[in-house]
């Protein structure tokens, strides 16, 4: 019976349609990601800046008629969520073009649509059974676990990042303090040395 309901979780979920990438954002650039989609279709938006600069970067959502639905600018992180109106391409942007030396790492997840029914008789009027309230109370759960997992990673991978950067700077920091270290050790030694330095000085001959 167990693997009976494992199998029923496995072969009937269905996700709603959606993509979940991490790219590169090159200094003074900009990245647009493009959807067809139909009228009155729900879509979700979240970003947030993994690495690079102040881990900020510009964003703005269009619609097939190049009217601005989103516009945030300088933002760490955010998520953004709109009903179409229309059918058409909307497009997604980001902007890195007031940076002039810093690339970003971004991550992107653009989920549109409903979830389907898990099961077809969630559609109806009939009352689940035992196992089918089961299945759909594990679906909830791995969902959660799966949206848990990704914030985990993009912490980890943003606490990263810092971490190597805090390292490089302390790294350079220590190499230059030994370096002037060095500098002033020799310094002292050899104005110490200079006053014990027997001073040869010029004798008259008179005649």
């Amino acid at each position: 019976m167990l693997h009976l309901g494992l199998g029923c979780l496995l072969l009937q979920v269905f996700m709603a349609f959606g993509t979940e990438l991490t790219f590169e954002l090159p200094d003074n650039d900009k990245q647009c990601f493009y959807e067809e989609l139909d009228k009155d279709v729900k879509f979700d938006i979240d970003f947030q800046v993994i690495s690079g600069g102040n881990y900020d970067v510009d964003c703005f959502v269009t619609d097939p008629h190049s009217n601005v639905l989103y516009n945030e600018r300088k933002k760490q992180y955010d998520s953004f969520s709109h009903t179409t109106a229309m059918k058409g391409v909307y497009k997604v942007c980001f902007s890195n073009e007031f940076s002039t030396f810093t690339h970003k790492t971004v991550y992107l997840d653009f989920r549109h649509g409903d979830e389907k029914p898990l099961m077809p008789s969630m559609t109806g009027s009939l009352a689940l059974t035992q196992l089918e309230s089961s299945c759909v109370s594990i679906h909830e759960i791995l969902k959660v676990v799966a949206d848990s997992q990704t914030w985990y990673r993009l912490r980890e991978a943003h606490d990263r990042t810092k971490a190597e950067h805090l390292l490089e700077r302390v790294t350079y920091w220590s190499f230059g303090q030994t370096v002037l270290l060095f500098v002033i050790g020799i310094s002292q030694v050899m104005l110490l040395k200079s006053f014990f330095t027997e001073k040869k000085g010029s004798v008259a001959v008179s005649t």
